[in-house]
């Protein structure tokens, strides 16, 4: 049984439109995928019509979170979507994305690149627009060669030149909004600090002891020893432990189901969430 569960849309910043991704992940040989994207549930509606015979959708989000003034990312997995304080949480953090993106825009321009936000929102198209449609941008300007490469100090990394805050939940009030939707919490990448600065383990502990359920292990801004480091602070937390492709289409080199989560631990995480449950495919539109 092969389980991905963190992929996003055109609902956020995927390539795939909600249906294209998952008709790829049953093209890919993915017996469950989880809809992840940013913020967002947006994508819901159109995957579950197009889910194809034999491919379970899990359905989420990856809501934006900050503690001690370091960004972090929480994979939230089958919770209520209409519950409506966690609604309003995620609505106020992405009516946020757009001054923020038009920020990173004006920054750019002072820095002479000639990217416009014209340009960013044709990118963005329907989705919640971020850092990585600004990233497709400087692509296309020849500025640099691939979106990760814009993840750099010199331009969109956190504390970059042309980084811009945007609103993020706290962590811990995260998990309790999560919580009383019927959701179940993991800590996507904890520990890719090519992305910037990470938070510390023991605010991991405390993430724990506050009711987070997992941490997203096995992903591609991890090596090895990291990975092997995390397993054993899983195991010292009790903590479940994930693995995901965190594939964005043709954003990213990640590929569906390069990363995968054992069978037992998406079978946990399905008996603790009672907000909404996985969707079977039946064939699809």
């Amino acid at each position: 049984m092969r389980i991905d569960l963190h992929c996003h849309s055109t609902a956020s910043d995927g390539t795939d439109t909600p249906a294209e991704l998952v008709r790829n992940a049953a093209a890919a040989g993915l017996d469950v995928v989880a809809l992840t994207d940013h913020d967002s549930t947006r994508g819901y509606a159109e995957a579950i019509a197009a889910l194809p015979s034999g491919l379970t959708l899990v359905t989420g989000a990856e809501l934006s979170c900050r503690v001690d003034g370091i960004s972090m990312h929480m994979l939230a997995y089958l919770f209520d979507p209409d519950e409506p304080a966690l609604l309003a949480e995620r609505e106020l953090v992405r009516d946020d994305r757009v001054p923020r993106a038009r920020g990173m825009v004006a920054r750019l321009n002072e820095l002479g690149v000639p990217v416009t936000w014209e340009q960013v929102a044709r990118i963005a198209g329907e989705g919640s627009v971020g850092r990585p449609h600004v990233a497709t941008a400087l692509v296309e300007l020849g500025v640099v060669p691939t979106v990760s490469d814009a993840f750099t100090q010199d331009w969109l990394s956190d504390g970059g030149r042309a980084y811009v805050e945007k609103h993020e939940t706290d962590p811990f009030e995260a998990i309790r909004l999560v919580k009383a939707a019927g959701g179940v919490t993991v800590f996507a990448h904890p520990a890719a600090s090519k992305r910037g600065r990470t938070v510390p383990e023991s605010a991991i502990a405390e993430l724990a002891a506050a009711g987070l359920d997992g941490i997203e292990v096995d992903h591609m801004d991890h090596d090895d020893d990291t990975r092997a480091r995390l397993r054993g602070l899983a195991a010292d937390l009790g903590l479940l432990v994930t693995g995901s492709s965190d594939y964005h289409g043709s954003r990213k080199t990640c590929v569906l189901g390069e990363y995968t989560t054992d069978p037992e631990v998406y079978g946990e995480i399905t008996r603790r969430a009672t907000g909404a449950f996985p969707v079977p495919g039946t064939g699809g539109a």
